[in-house]
């Protein structure tokens, strides 16, 4: 396996933009506590309540997205992130114009050097998974709005003043080209994740470390780490 980029640079301010609860600590919660630990001022969005994310009929939405808000709230206590949860439903994210305008705006209002969201292009993972529609209208939506609209002043003029970012971070991606070390924030990491207890059974919180770890170390591999996290870095300033 060739080697990629360590990203080793610690970003000022950085926003974070996912569609369910659980998807910022699945996909980047060591890289996001690595750089709430060394000083970076972290925004996490989360687009939908999760209130449909269940199997069981018996669970209420309305009760669910309770559950999954408070399961959030543990998980930031534990990256140091700051939550801000924006509501929409489960399968609703759409990549409107409207969806576009609020994001640039957001994008405007927040100003980071970089945004961390699904790499889009990710669909089938083997035979067993493809990638949630929230996840792909999510990624377009915000790759559409981080460039060119937020950079350029004539698009939604109305959301402030133009804001070009440094970089774009892609997680769930099947081609990333650079990792980031979080061998210090796993357990972090595994902690975080196990907050969203609505994911999985009762008996799976053992489990579901021990992938985590896996991943980690394979994501590691690929740029000589023990473990890592990788993305599909874009560079929208070039």
């Amino acid at each position: 396996m060739t080697p990629i980029d360590v990203h080793d640079q610690t970003p000022t301010s950085v926003l974070a933009i996912y569609a369910h609860p659980d998807d910022a600590d699945v996909a980047a919660a060591g890289t996001l506590a690595r750089w709430a630990k060394e000083g970076a001022s972290i925004t996490l969005v989360i687009m939908t309540d999760g209130g449909r994310g269940t199997p069981r009929s018996d669970l209420s939405p309305v009760r669910l997205a309770e559950q999954r808000r408070e399961e959030l709230e543990a998980a930031c206590a534990i990256t140091g992130v700051t939550p801000r949860c924006i509501g929409l439903g489960d399968g609703e994210i759409e990549n409107t114009q409207e969806l576009r305008a609020d994001l640039v705006r957001l994008i405007r209002t927040e100003r980071p050097q970089v945004i961390v969201s699904h790499d889009p292009t990710a669909v089938f993972f083997g035979e067993h998974y493809f990638n949630h529609h929230d996840h792909r209208a999510l990624g377009w939506a915000v790759l559409d709005a981080a460039a060119p609209m937020a950079a350029l002043p004539h698009y939604f003029s109305e959301a402030g003043d133009p804001h070009l970012v440094s970089e774009v971070l892609l997680s769930g991606t099947l081609e990333p080209n650079c990792v980031i070390d979080i061998a210090s924030y796993i357990d972090a990491k595994i902690s975080a994740v196990s907050c969203h207890r609505s994911q999985f059974d009762d008996d799976g919180s053992g489990q579901i470390a021990e992938v985590l770890r896996l991943r980690a170390i394979e994501d590691g591999r690929r740029g000589g780490l023990a473990m890592a996290e990788g993305f599909r870095r874009l560079r929208p300033n070039g």
